[in-house]
């Protein structure tokens, strides 16, 4: 007696539920995965873009918006600092090496960051085509904005005001590319590199400002020489002058928490349709039981044993679960892409790697526990089936 054969011929009954249910463990499970791909694509981001980069001074303010602003380029930056405070940080004998970094203009949703060569050695990024910038308005963009921009050495380029690049485009003062830098898998990819100098050209000369009345950064990135000096300069600095310094570690342990209530809620959200579909599996099951009841009956006179009918509720069940399964897994991957392809370019989540996951296993595991917890029941009414009265027609 094929048990497979069986459960599939008894799954032909109410398609339509099936369906419905199917569909409901499908939804539940595709936002579980959707959940687990950025998820994790989000702590690889944080790890690789905050690599090396022990602590990030700038101007007062939220110091999670600072680091998110300067590190992640995912905000509007706190302020500035006056550029005297940013080259005595870089010549402070606790701290091995930094960057400074002039923010304030984009192109095409793709940040320009003035800074130093001395940047790049924080992500171990190298160029692949063309050279480093030598003077003002020479730029170097990172292998993902140059793709989406379609700018090769050689090209020329208008940044416009603002952090999302959606305000007056600079046509007077355009930027030469020089280099492209070869992928990083972190947040040089997506960045477009140029003097601090040339930063502050481009604003002298749309705000007609006096070059003489001081320059300024809006944030220096530091990595110390020691532990301590991780620990000490932040307290110094935070007490002692009108700047603060955060820790990209500390801030992305915040943000991660708060993250996760709204998570939460989706996870919520996903668990209330997995809940659904397996009530709505017993329900459909159970219903299917008691409409087989002469066909289970007649399979006990041909030999079957009550653990076989058992076992075919429960291989039904299974299947339905399966089915689950792979539509949630293709669904959530399916969003991924999607956000992957349509999600503006140079945002904080363009980018972000959304590949398969290791933990992608808890998705099949949580359908099948949804199919075998919706089989107990239905599964044991099968066991006790009474060929007499199942054969009389009797439905109590």
């Amino acid at each position: 007696m094929n048990l497979f054969s069986l459960s599939l011929a008894g799954l032909r009954g109410n398609r339509l539920t099936h369906a419905l249910n199917i569909a409901l463990l499908g939804l539940g499970l595709g936002t579980v995965t959707l959940l687990l791909l950025v998820s994790g694509a989000i702590g690889d981001r944080v790890l690789s873009d905050a690599r090396g980069i022990d602590l990030v001074v700038g101007a007062k303010g939220s110091p999670l918006q600072l680091v998110l602003s300067t590190v992640f380029q995912a905000d509007i930056p706190t302020g500035n600092i006056p550029l005297g405070e940013s080259d005595a940080l870089l010549k402070n004998p606790m701290i091995d090496r930094g960057a400074p970094l002039a923010l304030g203009d984009a192109v095409k949703g793709f940040r320009i960051v003035g800074t130093t060569p001395d940047y790049l050695d924080f992500y171990g990024a190298r160029i692949a085509e063309g050279r480093i910038w030598h003077e003002p308005m020479e730029a170097v963009l990172g292998a993902a904005a140059a793709r989406r921009l379609n700018l090769h050495v050689g090209d020329s380029f208008a940044g416009a005001h603002g952090i999302a690049g959606n305000g007056e485009t600079h046509a007077a003062m355009p930027y030469h590319v020089t280099g492209i830098l070869g992928p990083t898998g972190n947040v040089v990819d997506r960045l477009v590199l140029t003097p601090v100098e040339s930063v502050w050209q481009v604003h002298e000369h749309h705000h007609r400002q006096d070059p003489e009345a001081g320059h300024e950064v809006t944030a220096v990135l530091l990595h110390a020489k020691t532990p301590l000096a991780v620990i000490s300069l932040p307290f110094q600095i935070n007490s002692q002058t009108n700047y603060q310094a955060a820790a990209p570690a500390l801030e992305a342990a915040r943000l991660f928490s708060t993250l996760g209530f709204g998570l939460d809620t989706v996870r919520a959200f996903a668990g209330i349709l997995i809940v659904s579909s397996g009530l709505g599996m017993l329900i459909a099951l159970l219903t299917r039981m008691r409409e087989r009841r002469r066909e289970l009956a007649m399979l006990r006179l041909l030999g079957a044993t009550p653990g076989q009918l058992l076992a075919m509720v429960v291989i039904e069940a299974l299947l339905l679960a399966a089915l689950g399964a792979v539509l949630g897994l293709g669904l959530g991957h399916i969003a991924g892409w999607a956000m992957e392809t349509f999600l503006p370019a140079g945002g904080a989540m363009t980018a972000l790697e959304l590949k398969a996951r290791p933990s992608e296993w808890l998705i099949p595991a949580l359908a099948l526990g949804t199919g075998l917890v919706a089989a107990i029941v239905p599964a044991l009414a099968a066991y006790r089936t009474d060929v007499a009265s199942a054969l009389a027609g009797n439905h109590d």
